[in-house]
C-alpha cells in the first residue's frame, strides 16, 4: 500500500544505523523530536467538494487527500506537517479515451480545472491545486496501464499512459523486451508523466532519454484529439511530438504512446572505481563521454557524497576496512566514487569495461569490480526511502539538478555547494550538501545536488529554509548558463526561472500554444507558465 505521508510502499523502509545517526548529529546537529500531523486531522480540514455529481468522479475525502500533492519539499511539509490548504474537489478514474472525453466535456460545462495524475512522484509541484473558486478535479490514469500493441517487426510498443515502471516492464519483459527507462521514481512514476516532464532514466546513456524513445501518441485536449503518427523520421515541418514532451499537462491528457523498445539485454553488470579527487573524476567522465565509450550509466559522486554514501550504507565493518584499503592505494579523504554500468551484447560490454578501465588508470583511479556496483543495483530504488527515515528522525532532505557544459560544470558545482553549505549560518543551522554527475554527454553533464538540514519546530520555518536554499542554488544555475531542470520538469518550483532559458519570444510561443489548444485554461493551471505573461 502506498504511503499517504512520505515516499513509497508502507512496508518498505531504509534503516539508519546508530553510527550513521551519530555522523548526522556531528555534521548537521542533533535533530528535534517532532511528530507528523495525523491523517485524521488533515482529512478534517478538507472542505466540502464544489464539483457537481458525475458517475466517473468520487469525492471521498481520503482519495482527495491521496491526490493532493506530489513529492517536492513543500509537498512534504504540507502533507507531513499539516500545512496543506488546497485539495482536489474530486478524483476520477477513467478507463478509456471516451471516459477522458467525457471528463473534458464535464469540465467545459462546469468550469472545473483538470489535473492529470500519474504516480504522484513529481518533485516540483505539478500536482498542487490552486486556491480559487473554480473546483479542481484530479484525473487518475492508473486504469489505463496496458500494453495495447507490441510490434516486434518495428520494435515498438503502444502503451497506456498510466502504466508505471514495474507494470510497464513486466508486460514488456514477458515478451522479451524492455523500454529501458529507469528513473529513480520508477516504482510509481508513469509513462505519461515521463513524457510530460521530459524524464531521464538512470541508464539513459544506453537506452536514451524519454525524447528519442517516444515515437508518437495520442493527446486528448479541449480542442479535440492530437495524434502523432508512428513515423520513424520526418522532415515535414516542426516535430509535434515536442508539444507533448515537456507539456506538463497544460494541453490535455496523454492517453497512450508508442515507444521504441529493445530486446532484454544479454549482459548487464555494474562496477565502481575511486579517483583521488573530484577533478580527476570529472576529467574521466568527460573522456568516457567524448570517446563515446558504450557504458549504460556513469555516475560520479563528489567527496562529501562518497563519504556520506559510505556512512549511511549500514555496513560499518565493511566501510572501515574499505577505507583502510583505499588509503593504502592513495585514495584518501578527497576520494570520489564512480559507479558505471555496461549493458548489451557480451562482446560489447567486455570492450566497454576495458575502455573504462583504461580511462580510470589514466586518471589515477582504482577500479573496484565487486560489491559496490552490484550493491548500487540492488538498492537503486530503495534509496528514496531513506528520505522517510531521515524525516522521521528530524531531518529534511531535498535534491535539485541541472545540466551544464563541461567548461562551466566544476565552477557551478563549487558555487552551488558553497552557497548551500553556508545558507543557514545566520540562524546557526548547518547543512550537509553533496553532489554527483548523474548523466554524461559529449558536451556536458548533469549535476545532481542533495542537501540535508534540520527540521524546525515551526513547519513554516522548515519550509522557509528550503525556499532560501532552493533560491540560492537556482540563481547560481541561471548565472552559469545551466538549465533549470535536466529531468524533473518545471511545475511550480522552477517556473520563475524558465524565461531565462526560453527568452521572451520562446515564452510567448509556449503561452500561445496553450491558449490555442486549451482556450478555457482547463488543464493544470499555474504550472510551467502563467498565461498572463
Amino acid at each position: 500500500m502506498k504511503r499517504l505521508q512520505g515516499w513509497g510502499d508502507v512496508n518498505t523502509t531504509y534503516p539508519v544505523t546508530e553510527p550513521a545517526r551519530a555522523f548526522l548529529t556531528e555534521v548537521v546537529g542533533a535533530p528535534l523530536n517532532l511528530k507528523d500531523a495525523s491523517p485524521e486531522d488533515i482529512i478534517a480540514k478538507i472542505p466540502k467538494s464544489k464539483l457537481k455529481p458525475h458517475p466517473l468522479i468520487t469525492t471521498d475525502p481520503l482519495e482527495r487527500l491521496q491526490h493532493a500533492r506530489g513529492q517536492s519539499a513543500s509537498d512534504w511539509v504540507d502533507m507531513c506537517d499539516g500545512l496543506i490548504d488546497t485539495f482536489p474537489d474530486g478524483v476520477a478514474y477513467p478507463g478509456s479515451i471516451d471516459d477522458i472525453k467525457a471528463l473534458i466535456d464535464y469540465a467545459k460545462r462546469t468550469g472545473a480545472h483538470l489535473i492529470p495524475y500519474g504516480g504522484g512522484s513529481s518533485v516540483v509541484g505539478h500536482l498542487t491545486p490552486r486556491k480559487q473558486d473554480r473546483p479542481n478535479l484530479s484525473i487518475d490514469m492508473s486504469r489505463i496501464d496496458k500494453v495495447i500493441e507490441l510490434n516486434q517487426e518495428d520494435m515498438t510498443a503502444t502503451i497506456g499512459a498510466g502504466a508505471n515502471g514495474p507494470i510497464l516492464e513486466e508486460q514488456l519483459n514477458q515478451a522479451g523486451y524492455t523500454l529501458g527507462h529507469f528513473p529513480q521514481s520508477w516504482e510509481y512514476s508513469t509513462l505519461g508523466g515521463w513524457i510530460a516532464t521530459r524524464s531521464v532514466g538512470q541508464q539513459s546513456y544506453h537506452y536514451g532519454r524519454i525524447e528519442p524513445l517516444f515515437v508518437g501518441g495520442h493527446l486528448e485536449t479541449p480542442s479535440g484529439p492530437l495524434d502523432i503518427p508512428n513515423t520513424p523520421k520526418s522532415a515535414a515541418g516542426p516535430d509535434l511530438r515536442h508539444l507533448m514532451l515537456g507539456s506538463e499537462a497544460r494541453l490535455g491528457v496523454i492517453t497512450h504512446a508508442t515507444m521504441r523498445i529493445r530486446p532484454l539485454p544479454k549482459t548487464e553488470k555494474f562496477y565502481a572505481a575511486f579517483f583521488p579527487n573530484w577533478e580527476e573524476g570529472v576529467k574521466a567522465e568527460m573522456e568516457i563521454a567524448q570517446c563515446e565509450i558504450p557504458v549504460s550509466m556513469s555516475r560520479l559522486s563528489n567527496p562529501v557524497e562518497t563519504e556520506t554514501t559510505l556512512q549511511l550504507s549500514g555496513e560499518e565493518s565493511l566501510v572501515k576496512y574499505a577505507k583502510m584499503g583505499l588509503n593504502l592505494f592513495g585514495q584518501g579523504e578527497q576520494r570520489a566514487l564512480l559507479l558505471y554500468g555496461v549493458t548489451g551484447e557480451p562482446a560489447m560490454t567486455r570492450l566497454a569495461k576495458r575502455q573504462v578501465a583504461e580511462v580510470i588508470r589514466r586518471h589515477h583511479g582504482l577500479a573496484v569490480n565487486f560489491y559496490l556496483g552490484p550493491a548500487w543495483m540492488r538498492k537503486r530504488y530503495l534509496t528514496p526511502y531513506l528520505r522517510n527515515t531521515l524525516w522521521e528522525l528530524g531531518y529534511a532532505l531535498d535534491t535539485l539538478e541541472t545540466c551544464l557544459p563541461w567548461s562551466s560544470l566544476i565552477d557551478c558545482n563549487t558555487a552551488i555547494l558553497n552557497d548551500i553549505q553556508h545558507s543557514l549560518e545566520d540562524i546557526n543551522e548547518r547543512v550537509l550538501v553533496f553532489s554527483h554527475i548523474s548523466h554524461i554527454y559529449t558536451n556536458g553533464g548533469s549535476m545532481y545536488v542533495t542537501y540535508l538540514y534540520r527540521r524546525a519546530s515551526d513547519p513554516l520555518e522548515t519550509l522557509n529554509r528550503w525556499k532560501h536554499i532552493k533560491g540560492l542554488a537556482s540563481k547560481r544555475i541561471v548565472e552559469h548558463g545551466g538549465t533549470i531542470s535536466h529531468q524533473h520538469g518545471v511545475g511550480l518550483d522552477h517556473k520563475q526561472y524558465l524565461q531565462e532559458e526560453k527568452g521572451q519570444l520562446g515564452m510567448a510561443l509556449i503561452r500561445s500554444s496553450i491558449k490555442q489548444i486549451d482556450p478555457q485554461a482547463i488543464f493544470n493551471p499555474g504550472k510551467l507558465v502563467d498565461l498572463e505573461g
